[in-house]
């Protein structure tokens, strides 16, 4: 997914029940995976797919999720539908990636890259054969359900 990760996020929060913090958290939650882009492009000069540093690693997310999720329904009940909405944002955005992009679903057993659909390199840039690949229309269609949602508002 190149562009979709946000709206999807808009998405699953108008999806839900109505409360406090769950737009952001789930905004935030779609695209936090992505701030790895920081990193990729001006520390590490693009020589890992950035899908494969921890930030895109389900496990790792699991495993943060099982830790604060249990302290919140104990300690901070309120905090707990913002929480996981924000967990089921990341989620969501690594099975969007798992389209065209790759996620490593095995890890910490398997380095493999899982994709749905090969998007072949076949434009001079990458970003123009992710445009062009029929995947995209996906893309279009989060956006498209997004703006619905927005012009529609949430019911009274």
């Amino acid at each position: 997914m190149l562009t979709a990760h946000l709206p999807s996020g808009y998405v699953l929060a108008q999806l839900t029940p109505e409360g406090r913090w769950l737009m952001p958290a789930a905004l935030i939650g779609a695209v936090l995976p992505d701030f790895d882009m920081l990193w990729f492009y001006f520390v590490d000069q693009s020589s890992i797919h950035h899908h494969r540093y921890w930030v895109h690693v389900p496990v790792f997310w699991v495993a943060v999720a099982a830790l604060i999720l249990p302290v919140l329904a104990l300690r901070a009940r309120a905090l707990l539908a913002p929480a996981l909405v924000f967990f089921a944002a990341l989620f969501l955005h690594m099975v969007l990636d798992s389209i065209g992009g790759g996620i490593l679903w095995g890890a910490p057993f398997d380095d493999h890259l899982y994709t749905l659909v090969e998007v072949p390199a076949s434009q001079p840039h990458w970003v123009l054969s992710f445009l062009l690949h029929w995947t995209f229309l996906l893309e279009l269609g989060i956006w498209a359900l997004a703006l619905y949602l927005w012009r529609k508002g949430r019911p009274a």
